[in-house]
């Protein structure tokens, strides 16, 4: 994958946002554990090189206001050599998703989506967050 605009980036979102699940901090794994996460997963075809920029830039565009909005985890946009958009949104908790839905904000989402060709949206609504000490489990119990 060509990232042009790298999901995970660095930026002035919460503690440990864009750290990969593993080496978030603990307190944070424990909370999406309890109330579960969010992530907003939206791929965009383009019929063009142009075109794909084109929203690219219209979603970079949204990128930061969208990562300084409560309980936002992390937000990010890229472009694959297909010319493939991705679009992906990780949220808290769903209470944090449905007033991201309902803002204005998120119609101009919308609005950049109607101007794609066959979006895909997708809402993965993630319950447990684990790190190494999965791992640890199953490697464990495949040794018994």
């Amino acid at each position: 994958m060509m990232a042009i605009f790298p999901p995970r980036a660095t930026t002035s979102s919460p503690a440990g946002a864009n750290a990969p699940t593993g080496t978030r901090p603990r307190l944070e794994r424990v909370l999406l554990s309890a109330h579960g996460m969010v992530r907003l997963t939206i791929a965009l075809s383009a019929p063009t090189t142009r075109a794909a920029q084109d929203l690219l830039d219209a979603l970079r565009f949204l990128v930061p206001g969208t990562r300084l909005e409560s309980g936002c985890l992390g937000c990010s946009a890229w472009i694959e050599p297909d010319s493939t958009v991705h679009y992906v949104e990780e949220w808290t908790s769903e209470a944090d998703v449905r007033r991201r839905v309902q803002s204005e904000r998120f119609t101009s989402l919308l609005s950049i989506l109607d101007s794609a060709r066959d979006p895909r949206v997708q809402f993965d609504f993630v319950t447990t967050t684990r790190g190494l000490d999965y791992v640890a489990q199953v490697r464990g119990e495949a040794l018994l």
